[in-house]
């Protein structure tokens, strides 16, 4: 109760001038009134007065673009006294103009179909990046940048590929800047709407983070709970992805595991300080699963999620890999299902801590884009966007897990011995193994269960025993979550 009324009567007194209210607030069933105050000034941030105004350039007119224009139209007046400012949309530029837009410009809007002009307007102090790509969305955020203007991006593949320079160039233009910071703010690039990265920019500062484990593909994993509830095989669910529209025309960079990639690699950066290219990250998709894996993934007591994780496997060096993953069913991330998103953080201090929520789609997305607005339209200030470098820790492109292995094989004797062979020869300990029934003699499947074993070796094995005459076509293997190394 004290410590409620103490925050009560800091808050009061930082309220400011013209209409005058009071509120009541009711706690164990007594009342409290608030002194009577004056509204017209609340003040967030840095904002002194309501007649101030942050001019809003946005740079795609799409699915995202159109779900900001929603959002920031329809709650103005809210925004107005959040930020001290009314923020005015100004200059929307969209690659097609003669295109049918399913939202209302805002009045006083130019809309144009060349970036440049939101970029060359001098009264635009903050642009909001929504066209995706790499290339001339690149050119828009290193442009607004040097101009001074703040930024507001969703593009996680921009990020993940120019990460170092778009952070040297921050600091750059700050460094030069004697007057309001420039801003650089990307929540919606990473898991859509969930706050996952003001979390880990504010609230692990205290913090050490040993694991990050997330299902951060909206796509994939409304593709693999397909598979697993429904029994559908993975064109069955690749097919109802795309009828939904979680799938893109072209696939590949949500079955690929590459988009959960990108998004591993900005979370790396935010928890472990340390910097990797892309193509260094173990990626395996999703392309080679079948039926059979979620059957025997269920004889094991769980299922299959395609994961990103990175781990901090010593004082200097962290793993990571994406990759489905046999999760167990006691497991907490085996519960998320549909397109939704979720990321497990490990840490020292709060031990376990899991965010989940939709992680795509356009009011999801366009509501953590317009959260970053706000910030920077109150004046909220952070100089290191992608918190600081550890120089001391390093990548390791090896990791150690126990692994899943499915096997699929013409019958014959000697596959066993074969198999146990290989294995003592790359040092791997065999844990289980598993078979169903067999239907067909010459094309039949198993599954060998490892014990904890580097990736390296698994490699090494896989290699070998496909060139075995009775092993048909390519093996499938994945880690197994949890493990005590990994």
């Amino acid at each position: 109760m004290r410590n409620f009324l103490a925050i009560l009567c800091i808050f009061t007194t930082t309220l400011h001038s013209s209409t005058a209210f009071h509120a009541r607030v009711s706690t164990n069933g007594a009342t409290l009134r608030t002194p009577r105050v004056k509204s017209s000034n609340l003040r967030f941030g840095r904002s002194t007065s309501l007649s101030a105004t942050e001019t809003i350039g946005i740079v795609g007119g799409g699915t995202v673009g159109g779900g900001i224009v929603e959002i920031l139209e329809g709650r103005k007046e809210l925004f107005k006294v959040m930020t001290g400012k009314e923020l005015v949309i100004s200059r929307l530029a969209v690659r097609d103009l003669a295109k049918k837009r399913d939202f209302a410009t805002p009045s006083g809007c130019v809309v144009s179909d060349d970036f440049n002009d939101v970029l060359n307007d001098d009264a635009v102090e903050t642009v909001v990046e929504v066209m995706g790509g790499t290339t001339l969305a690149k050119d828009v955020v290193v442009s607004s940048l040097k101009a001074g203007k703040n930024v507001v991006t969703a593009n996680k593949a921009l990020i993940a590929a120019y990460l170092p320079e778009i952070e040297a160039l921050v600091k750059e233009v700050n460094a030069k800047n004697s007057g309001r910071a420039v801003e650089f703010r990307y929540e919606a690039a990473v898991c859509g709407g969930i706050p996952i990265i003001a979390s880990m920019q504010g609230d692990f500062v205290g913090d050490s983070i040993s694991m990050i484990t997330g299902i951060i593909n909206g796509c994939t994993n409304y593709m693999l709970t397909a598979m697993d509830k429904n029994g559908l095989s993975y064109d069955e669910s690749l097919q109802g992805a795309s009828e939904l529209g979680y799938a893109e025309a072209d696939p590949t960079l949500d079955v690929g595991g590459f988009d959960a990639r990108s998004k591993l690699k900005i979370l790396m950066r935010l928890a472990f300080g340390v910097d990797v290219e892309e193509d260094e990250i173990s990626c395996k998709g999703i392309t080679d699963l079948t039926k059979e894996d979620f059957e025997y993934a269920a004889m094991l007591g769980g299922t299959i999620k395609l994961l990103g994780v990175a781990k901090k496997i010593s004082d200097s060096s962290v793993a990571a890999f994406v990759s489905p993953a046999y999760v167990s069913n006691d497991d907490v991330l085996s519960s998320i299902s549909g397109a939704t998103n979720a990321v497990e953080i490990v840490s020292s201090n709060l031990q376990s801590t899991t965010y989940s929520g939709p992680g795509a789609g356009r009011y999801p997305t366009a509501n953590s884009c317009v959260n970053d607005i706000i910030k920077v339209a109150r004046g909220d200030v952070n100089p290191l966007p992608f918190n600081t470098m550890d120089e001391g820790v390093k990548f390791a492109n090896d990791f150690k897990s126990k692994f899943y292995i499915r096997l699929r094989y013409r019958d014959q004797n000697g596959i066993t011995k074969d198999c146990g062979q290989l294995c003592e020869e790359f040092g791997i300990g065999i844990y289980s193994i598993l078979q169903n029934p067999i239907k067909n003699r010459n094309d039949a499947a198993f599954v060998i269960t490892t014990d904890s074993v580097e990736l390296s070796k698994i490699k090494k094995f896989i290699a070998a025993v496909e060139g075995t005459e009775w092993c048909r076509g390519d093996a499938f293997f994945m880690p197994i979550l949890r493990d005590e190394d990994f």
